[in-house]
């Protein structure tokens, strides 16, 4: 056993300092991005916003809402061969949509039948694995990408810098970072397992950008600002469940409680879901996730305009013309102090 005695912090931890600015105005901020992925040699442009892989906002209509804005999506990988096929085979213009899957043999068997039908229209993968230290989430990375070479491959969860680097060194182009933040997740009380997602990001970065790779910040946002910091501390994407739940376009179930209509939002983890997908919870395992229940929030319109809005008005505090400019520019200053400081000073 040992102890880290090294600082770590999560959203609420840090403000952004200000700084001095020529900007006038949030319009002039553009906080669209630009990539080449190290591995498929594929060009990115787009504002670097994913709607998580669960099944209530990874859906069809949220790629296609997302599209418009040049934003991406997740699909969750519940949907049927025949609707999969389809979407890729005529995808939403503007959009940039990941395929999700897992690890097991059903799931590559199910995607080379998908990548089959829609004529080999798939161009980018979500590997999406709870723990993603294992050595069979390794041995998969390197079977999927010796057996599609050229297509754009983000995968995770991992927290830490190594194994952000043995991803991007497997075949990895985006990394995807996060275990416990998310808004219906519960490992870090069920398991005790997790790490803070700001220095998680910060982290992870640092090692994928010494590489030439990309991180995808998943999960731990709850407002405008905490995007603004993860782009601040490095993140190339920021992956988004909680936020966009509740509207018009997810895929989730509506209950009226007490005269109001209500939708149901839960972790892929959690009882809920696995009771849907896979019959229950096996003897051998503990739910890692919640459902809670979310007001009716309308089209996400109205909610992604408060989101982008943010992020801008973020560029324009610090003086970045640009978001690739922001982490350049960005300066936390921490507002918490940890438990054994506060412990120590008393």
């Amino acid at each position: 056993m040992r102890i880290e005695q090294d600082i770590k912090l999560d959203f609420k931890d840090v403000l952004i300092r200000p700084k001095r600015s020529t900007l006038t105005s949030r319009s002039e901020v553009d906080i669209s991005r630009d990539y080449v992925f190290p591995h498929s040699g594929k060009t990115y442009h787009g504002i670097p916003i994913i709607a998580a892989n669960m099944d209530a906002t990874g859906t069809f209509e949220m790629a296609r809402a997302l599209a418009r804005h040049e934003l991406s999506v997740a699909l969750h990988k519940h949907y049927g061969e025949a609707e999969l096929s389809g979407f890729f085979a005529a995808p939403p213009p503007g959009g940039f949509s990941f395929y999700s899957m897992g690890i097991t043999a059903p799931d590559f068997g199910k995607f080379r039948r998908v990548m089959e039908k829609s004529g080999g229209a798939i161009e980018n993968v979500c590997v999406d694995v709870a723990n993603g230290y294992t050595k069979a989430f390794i041995r998969f990375i390197h079977k999927f990408r010796a057996e599609f070479p050229l297509l754009t491959l983000m995968a995770g969860n991992v927290v830490t810098g190594e194994m952000t680097e043995e991803l991007i060194l497997d075949g990895v182009d985006i990394v995807k970072v996060g275990i416990g933040p998310g808004s219906v997740c519960t490992t870090r009380k069920v398991a005790g397992v997790g790490y803070p997602q700001l220095s998680a990001i910060i982290e992870c970065a640092d090692a994928a950008h010494g590489l030439r790779g990309l991180i995808c910040a998943d999960g731990g946002c709850v407002s405008p600002g905490d995007l603004a910091k993860a782009f601040g501390a490095g993140a190339d994407f920021v992956m988004l469940g909680g936020m966009f739940a509740g509207h018009d376009e997810c895929g989730s179930d509506r209950v009226e409680v007490d005269g109001e209509r209500k939708m149901r939002f839960y972790g892929m983890s959690s009882r809920e879901a696995m009771n849907r997908y896979a019959g229950g919870v096996a003897g051998y395992r503990a739910s890692e996730g919640k459902e809670v229940l979310l007001e009716c929030r309308g089209p996400v319109e109205n909610t992604l305009r408060e989101i982008l809005g943010g992020v801008r008005s973020a560029c324009t505090y610090v003086g970045a013309g640009k978001l690739k400019e922001l982490s350049k520019r960005t300066t936390f200053v921490r507002v918490t102090q940890q438990l054994n400081e506060v412990f120590g000073a008393s």
